[in-house]
């Protein structure tokens, strides 16, 4: 399965900011929607920020406020502001792209280790 290539994981304090990215190789020639979902130590994956091709947001309510997504199609990327950080926010995070016309295909990323201390 072609493979989305993330960036922008790391260590950071409760309170402190990162930002994420997420690169589609060229060979998904259209995007339709992107988005975020993370998975939290003991968790199941979950949902968390998704942007449509028209530029259109929608938020999990437990980072709502806090986190910004956002795409550049003219770099295939998709990326997600994450402020005011909490340790709960602790988890690995994926990015997901789907594919559009002909057909729609998921495809995700390999994973990002966002870890926030108290």
């Amino acid at each position: 399965q072609v493979r989305l290539v993330e960036s922008g994981g790391g260590l950071v304090q409760a309170g402190g900011s990162l930002r994420l990215s997420c690169k589609a190789p060229g060979s998904i020639k259209t995007i339709d929607t992107m988005g975020w979902y993370r998975q939290a130590p003991g968790k199941q994956r979950e949902w968390v920020a998704t942007i449509t091709s028209g530029d259109t947001t929608t938020y999990a309510d437990s980072v709502k406020g806090r986190f910004t997504i956002s795409r550049d199609n003219a770099k295939n990327t998709v990326s997600m502001e994450m402020n005011s950080l909490k340790p709960e926010d602790t988890a690995v995070y994926y990015c997901k792209v789907v594919s559009g016309f002909p057909i729609s295909l998921d495809y995700w990323g390999q994973g990002t280790q966002v870890t926030v201390s108290s």
